[in-house]
């Protein structure tokens, strides 16, 4: 059964971090994430994140998306590293899974603020505006059972 992992939390929070630690089959498992898209586009045109993002976004969810699709159809796992902050958009996106997959949410706590400013400021060229965050603090909602998951880990 082909396993589906969605990563809930906000940015700096640990979520890339923890997949990279992780003992995956790399031949069979599919991380999904429009920042990975931005970060290759950015290097391609020798720019940082931060330069890029605002023109870039829309056609990285697109290919997200059709990663996302291609995935799914060679039934391969997938890790969603996105912040998927709310039930609500956690939803749309669980009810793009077919019911073939194990669903999984993997939620990383948020950091307290000092150790959060410090893993912020470590990402060069990734800067995330202070009322952003947040913002995105204050949206933050840990995911259950009851939204469909078949299992949610905390981290």
């Amino acid at each position: 059964m082909p396993v589906y992992i969605m990563l809930v939390g906000i940015p700096g929070s640990g979520k890339s971090s923890w997949v990279a630690k992780q003992n995956f089959d790399w031949n069979k498992t599919r991380i999904i994430s429009t920042d990975n898209i931005i970060d290759r586009k950015a290097q391609e045109m020798g720019k940082t994140y931060s330069d890029v993002f605002s023109d870039s976004i829309k056609d990285a969810t697109q290919q997200m998306n059709r990663d996302l699709k291609m995935a799914i159809a060679n039934g391969d796992d997938i890790i969603h590293d996105q912040t998927n902050l709310t039930a609500k958009s956690r939803a749309a996106k669980l009810s793009q899974i077919p019911a073939n997959y194990r669903k999984i949410a993997v939620y990383f706590a948020t950091p307290n603020e000092k150790e959060l400013q410090r893993r912020l400021a470590s990402r060069p060229g990734k800067t995330i505006p202070s009322h952003v965050v947040s913002s995105m603090i204050a949206q933050l909602q840990p995911p259950t059972r009851a939204e469909g998951f078949d299992e949610v880990v905390t981290v």
